[in-house]
């Protein structure tokens, strides 16, 4: 049975404050108290905001408020009291609100919904598990990536949280200390056959999976374009517009021109005008058909996931895919995805809001 939940993203810098302390403690600490079920804090590498300022950990120049992102998920109700307490915190950067279904039962039946029939549409699935979960003796974390990559799907993603909240109980990274209870997440993207193959892997696996699912639409696969991001549907019967996610899933080794393709994508969606982009670089994960790979000790270069995010209005949208598009020719997963509520600030700058548009097919 599925729970249908919010899903609350907060992206800003990492040297943000809010009430004499640092945002990412803020929002943690809005998270913890609202008892939310899942929540992580995750630091970026790479990306800009509103008003265009690029951060990088390439350069010590530019490297002083790297990004950081926010995820917390539970029933709409709980996410909108959390929300108000965010919004209390004054601070500038970008807000989402996304649909999604919380599995209560690893249930396939629940991961073959298409219902919207558009070219490339598929699933997200994420599953949320402790930095110290073990699974048939082994890394939880690695354990669901080669379930994942045995049902087929089109790649995956491990990033590790610094804090966050599993089940209402907070969780925090210490510099000293095993951390095993933090949580981290593995976004999988895949078509709705393989999605439902990997349900019951991960149940076998899972002594208590968290695993949310949602819509998604598959752009581009190893340079192949599959689809278009589909033109959203009309504003709702209120006249709130649904705005559109790109997420690029690839490697911190592919290149572009000689440079990180990863820094190629964040510099050029700067140049088209996005209003922001972040890079989150993972643990372990593959795309396509490489096999899973990640951060291992005795390897001297890495070979570790990215995962670079945009999220913006319809029409720019389609400027950053045409972006992305002449930059992934040959690697990397592009998906799009909607969102139906979206808010960025900077200084004077406000573009969109957080009322709720209503789903599509809603009357």
């Amino acid at each position: 049975m599925a729970e249908p939940c919010l899903k609350l993203t907060v992206h800003a810098g990492e040297r943000d404050r809010a009430g004499g302390a640092f945002l990412a403690d803020a929002l943690a600490a809005v998270h913890a108290s609202h008892r939310l079920r899942i929540s992580l804090v995750l630091r970026g590498v790479e990306g800009f905001g509103l008003k265009h300022r690029w951060h990088t950990d390439r350069l010590l120049s530019l490297s002083e408020d790297l990004p950081l992102v926010s995820v917390a998920v539970d029933r709409p109700e709980r996410i909108r009291a959390a929300l108000a307490d965010v919004e209390r915190l004054a601070f500038d950067g970008l807000v989402t609100l996304e649909r999604a279904r919380v599995l209560e039962e690893l249930d396939p039946a629940e991961a073959l919904d298409d219902r919207d029939g558009r070219a490339g549409a598929a699933a997200k699935l994420t599953v949320y598990l402790g930095r110290g979960e073990r699974a048939g003796g082994r890394p939880a974390h690695v354990a669901v990536v080669d379930a994942l990559h045995a049902a087929g799907l089109a790649g995956a993603t491990v990033l590790l949280g610094v804090d966050g909240t599993v089940r209402g109980q907070r969780r925090r990274a210490r510099f000293l200390g095993r951390n095993a209870g933090v949580p981290l997440m593995v976004i999988g993207v895949g078509d709705h056959a393989a999605v439902a193959a990997a349900l019951p892997r991960l149940a076998a696996l899972l002594a208590q999976p968290l695993v949310t699912l949602e819509r998604v639409q598959l752009c581009k696969r190893d340079g192949a374009r599959l689809a278009v991001p589909a033109p959203p549907p009309a504003p709702d019967p209120t006249g709130l517009a649904v705005f559109q996610k790109l997420s690029v899933h690839l490697g911190e080794h592919a290149r572009r021109d000689g440079r990180p393709l990863h820094e190629a994508l964040v510099r050029g969606l700067r140049a088209a005008g996005a209003a922001g982009a972040t890079t989150l670089r993972g643990v372990w994960g593959f795309h396509g058909d490489h096999a899973p790979h990640g951060d291992v000790f005795w390897e001297l270069g890495r070979r570790v996931p990215v995962l670079c995010m945009t999220v913006d209005t319809p029409a720019a949208t389609q400027r950053a895919f045409e972006v992305i598009d002449g930059l992934t020719d040959a690697s990397g997963l592009v998906t799009c995805e909607l969102v139906p509520a979206f808010r960025a600030t900077a200084g004077d700058a406000n573009v969109g809001g957080l009322a709720l548009a209503a789903p599509p097919g809603a009357p």
